[in-house]
This record gives structure tokens, sequence and C-alpha cells, in this order.
């Protein structure tokens, strides 16, 4: 069946009360993981472990296509958090070990569901999408005042990214990014997120003293594609099952994973960067 014109091309521009709802929301929950992070271990890793179980509750949910979920689905819950858990107390050994016991509790409660079909992959990979940049930024963070700031940098980054990327898509729109995926992205979006991302990035390496402020602005500017590649990437995931969110749980956002996307994909070069001592 051809889609309708409104489905095929959905605005760029969202309304006023959708832009004051996203605004207040951002507010409400920006300061306490700005605190968590400042505040370091144990709070910064218990809100980690909280998104852990939330965001595979939110990829389940997709793989089920918003329908109620079954035992294979909550294991993915457990298996998450406990891998994450183990990644937190044993570093990459108890990252393998967890995920390895995640792969196996998956793999046992679907052979023991009387409903098996063809998402074991799916949550396999999900198992690994939820962990892993958890656990990077778990590591990223540590316990000193080098890790609370490149935390904190990443974050203000990827929120600019965001935020630059919505202003300048509704200010100037023009053509869509990728409208199979993501409908309203634009090309004006990316390089305005990406600019404001760079000035962000720049301006915050220079309220943490950071060296070679000037690399870390670029730096930022070239995360915001990175960003926006994690983005399209969970568009694509969620409209292979048909939902539009990942969840209902933040109003004006949908889920956590539609929040944390650009994250998850930006945080991965950055732990490469780091571990080769570039950072």
């Amino acid at each position: 069946m051809a889609l309708s014109p409104r489905q095929a091309d959905p605005p760029v521009v969202t309304s006023r009360n959708s832009l004051k709802r996203r605004t207040i929301t951002a507010l409400l929950l920006a300061p306490p993981a700005v605190l968590a992070v400042v505040l370091g271990p144990p709070w910064s890793d218990l809100l980690l472990l909280l998104m852990a179980a939330v965001m595979a509750w939110e990829w389940a949910h997709v793989c089920r296509s918003g329908r109620p979920l079954e035992t294979p689905e909550l294991a993915l819950i457990l298996g998450a958090t406990l891998a994450l858990l183990l990644g937190m107390f044993l570093g990459v050994t108890g990252v393998v070990l967890g995920l390895v016991a995640g792969a196996v509790l998956l793999l046992v409660a679907w052979r023991l569901s009387l409903h098996r079909d063809a998402l074991l992959a799916w949550l396999m990979g999900g198992l690994l999408y939820v962990v892993l940049p958890l656990w990077l930024l778990h590591w990223l963070r540590g316990d000193n005042v080098e890790g609370r700031d490149l935390v904190l940098w990443l974050l203000l980054v990827i929120w600019a990214v965001d935020s630059g990327a919505y202003a300048f898509g509704k200010t100037i729109g023009g053509p869509r990014l990728a409208p199979r995926w993501s409908p309203n992205k634009t090309w004006a979006g990316l390089l305005g997120g990406a600019f404001t991302s760079m000035l962000v990035g720049w301006v915050a390496a220079l309220m943490f003293d950071m060296e070679a402020p000037g690399l870390m602005g670029l730096l930022g500017g070239a995360l915001a594609f990175v960003g926006q590649g994690g983005d399209l990437l969970e568009s694509a995931i969620k409209r292979r099952f048909g939902l539009k969110d990942a969840s209902n749980l933040i109003p004006g956002h949908g889920g956590v994973l539609d929040r944390v996307d650009g994250l998850i994909a930006a945080v991965m070069p950055v732990a490469v960067l780091v571990a080769l001592g570039v950072l």
C-alpha cells in the first residue's frame, strides 16, 4: 500500500508545545546526570546500572515491537545489568565474562521459551549495545578529576549536537539527511550540530583546563557526525520493528535509548583515543 503524502513526508518543524516539553524535560533530567558524574563512584556507577536495566528493557520492547515481554527479553534485562556489574568490579575480564554469561542466559531462556522466534540474534546484539558503551563510560569516569572532566566534556558535546541539530534543522530546513530512517533530520541540522558541538567542545575544554582546547573543539565537531550516525542506527532499528520511540518514559523525548544513542556511538572513539594515549 502506498504511503500518503503526510506519512511519506513528515514535517521537519515540530510544534511549539513539543519544543517546550522537550526543553522542560531536558532541564529536569540533565542536572541529576551531571551530579552523578561529578560525584563519581558509587553514584555514577549506580546511574549506569539503572541505565543498563532501562536500556535493556527498551531494547527488548523494540525487538518485541511493543508487545509484552517474554522470558528471553527478561533474561536480556538481567544479563545486561549483571554483565555491567561484573565489568565494574573486574575490568575488561569482567566485561568479557559478563557478556558470555549474559549470552548463555539468553540462549537458555530462549530455548526454554514456549514462544521461540527469530529474535535471539537481535537480543544478543542488544546485550553488546547496552553493556559495552556503558562500561566504557564507567572506565572513562574512573575516580579521578581527569575522568570526571572528560565525561562531562563528552556529555556537553553530545548535548550540543542534539540541540544544534534541532535548532538549525528547525530554522533552515532543507534536504533531508536520511528520510528512510529519520525523516525529520536534515543536512542543515547535521552541519549546524557539528558547528555547535565544535564550539561547545572548545569552550568546555577551556573551562576544564584541558590540553589543546582547539583540538578538543575539532574532536567535538567530528563526534557530531559519529553521534548522528548512532542516532540514525537506532532509528533504523526502531523502524525495522515498526516503532517510532524506544519507549514513552521521557515526555517529549521517547525513551532513554532515544536520548543516549549519540552518546553510545561517541563514547567508543573517545575511549580508543584515551587507550592510545592521545587524550
